[in-house]
């Protein structure tokens, strides 16, 4: 399971032209279900992005967490993540998990996450979206389950 994770000020998703699902200040999880995947990534991706050190303390530190702010979240599927760009100029998506399965698995994921007590707005698994989002900093980072399977948290 891949995670893009964004610190934003404010956030929104537009499923196929339909209203805005706003947040405001939290995190944007653009995230991607491999082959292979299984519910303890989920649960283990979920708790490593709603407790990710990287929102500012007094001292301007990156040093408190979504939760610590009171911050919300917007999880946005995004099989891309695990596009193969590597040969030829058409992205090959074989690493990406079987709609059914990677479903189930983002489904796992926004429900660990809304375990945590906060706002979790959601677009739609599946369906054309536009994700309109201010981030702040920039913070972006790229979060990835082998690093669980590694032993590294």
């Amino acid at each position: 399971m891949r995670a893009v994770v964004q610190r934003v000020s404010r956030a929104s998703v537009s499923v196929e032209g339909g209203p805005p699902r706003p947040i405001s200040e939290g995190l944007v999880v653009l995230l991607g279900v491999r082959v292979g995947d299984v519910a303890e990534d989920a649960r283990w991706m979920a708790e490593k992005c709603a407790n990710l050190r990287i929102f500012l303390d007094d001292e301007g530190k990156m040093n408190r967490s979504c939760l610590d702010v009171g911050g919300s979240f917007l999880v946005i599927s995004q099989f891309t993540l695990y596009g193969d760009c590597s040969r030829g100029r058409r992205p090959s998506f074989t690493d990406a998990a079987p709609p059914d399965a990677a479903e189930r698995l983002y489904l796992d994921f926004v429900e660990a996450l809304r375990g945590f007590g906060r706002s979790v707005e959601t677009g739609e698994f599946g369906a054309m979206m536009r994700v309109d989002l201010a981030n702040e900093g920039p913070v972006t980072l790229l979060l990835d389950s082998e690093e669980r399977r590694r032993g590294r948290s």
